[in-house]
């Protein structure tokens, strides 16, 4: 049953990361060089601040351009207001908040600290192992 399989059991724990203060021209960078299209931010001690898009470059790409002045750090421009999981939210339930929210990812948290992502990719490879046996 998709309501007892585990985010833990799917999520990537190898996550690309950025900081708050790395310039919008560096995570820009990432996001190219990582072919992802998102990242979450962390501080120094990996306590998740944000996440960053690639809408949150354009955001602040316009907004320089707009004003004359250069793009500012990734904190001026990442999401702040996170909805989270953690390893022990059931697929299914992951799944709603997706669809709900239009999410392309999740972070996953451990008392406030990144532990994982899950995407919707990795939600499908839970649905096809589910498929695959269903016991």
């Amino acid at each position: 049953m998709l309501k007892s399989m585990l985010v833990a059991d799917y999520m990537s724990r190898r996550v690309i990361t950025l900081t708050p203060e790395q310039s919008v021209h560096d995570a820009i960078l990432v996001l190219l060089e990582n072919k992802i299209s998102g990242a979450p931010v962390v501080d120094a001690t990996g306590t998740l601040t944000g996440m960053f898009s690639e809408s949150d470059c354009l955001k602040g790409a316009l907004e320089a351009s707009y004003h004359g002045t250069e793009i500012g750090p990734v904190r001026e421009y990442m999401t702040q207001d996170l909805q989270t999981v953690s390893g022990q939210t059931s697929i299914l339930d992951a799944a709603e908040i997706f669809l709900a929210d239009h999410r392309r990812r999740l972070p996953v948290v451990d008392d406030g600290k990144l532990v994982g992502q899950i995407s919707r990719r990795d939600l499908l490879r839970a649905m096809d192992d589910f498929s695959r046996n269903p016991s």
